[in-house]
């Protein structure tokens, strides 16, 4: 059986992940931030998976729950950097503080590098594993905008760790790739948002489980390339 492990994974375009993965035959390790995350059943996330204590701002958190997956699983095929924060309501590239950008590239940048460094045993045990980060159209060159300062910027540095990772594990087979999953009806991404949670995961279930395993180092939207 094919392992997957989803970051951020305890609601929205994560928790949707999760069951179409499930459903597809994967065992699925759901990452939350809840410290009771193993404890709690898994029919919370609509499908059976396994809950992973795993907050991917903390560096002690993401080293206990490699730790763990390590004493259940030899390999691990896909790894789907989802987790991410939204935190630039009300600012802009003018009084956005350091403080704020540190906080959001901790989560959404520096976060998936470290996670990927932490599995990466299990992703080598794998005979094609697959890294997905989720990014956005925020984190593209022409879609920055000086009104969302902290999350465009950790996006396009996301796609930057895109690009690295998928050069250095190229020899190992292992795809990089990176998803905008568009503007989804998430907490997230407000009701106003254009897309159905199932829509915006269909491209990440598509890189995910069918995708040719060649395509790597690149940037898709609903399953078509997209420029960076």
């Amino acid at each position: 059986m094919k392992t997957v492990l989803i970051t951020g994974a305890s609601r929205g375009i994560g928790r949707q992940t999760a069951g179409e993965l499930a459903g597809k035959g994967y065992r699925v390790y759901c990452g939350t931030r809840d410290a009771e995350a193993n404890g709690r059943p898994a029919e919370e996330t609509g499908t059976k998976a396994i809950w992973i204590t795993l907050d991917v701002s903390r560096s002690d958190s993401i080293r206990q729950a490699a730790k763990w997956l390590a004493t259940r699983e030899t390999s691990l095929d896909v790894l789907i950097n989802n987790a991410g924060i939204y935190p630039d309501q009300g600012l802009s590239i003018f009084d956005i503080s350091r403080k704020q950008l540190n906080e959001t590239f901790q989560t959404n940048t520096f976060g998936p590098i470290e996670v990927v460094q932490a599995f990466l045993p299990l992703l080598r045990g794998a005979a094609a594993a697959r890294v997905i980060n989720l990014s956005s159209g925020y984190g593209q060159l022409r879609g920055l905008s000086a009104d969302v300062p902290s999350y465009c910027l950790s996006k396009l540095a996301l796609n930057g760790v895109t690009l690295m990772l998928a050069d250095k594990l190229r020899a190992d087979g292992i795809a990089v790739n990176s998803a905008d999953p568009g503007w989804v009806r998430t907490d997230m991404g407000g009701s106003s948002a254009t897309l159905s949670v199932a829509e915006g995961a269909a491209g990440i279930v598509w890189l995910a489980h069918e995708a040719p395993q060649e395509f790597t180092g690149r940037f898709y939207r609903h399953g078509q390339e997209i420029e960076w």
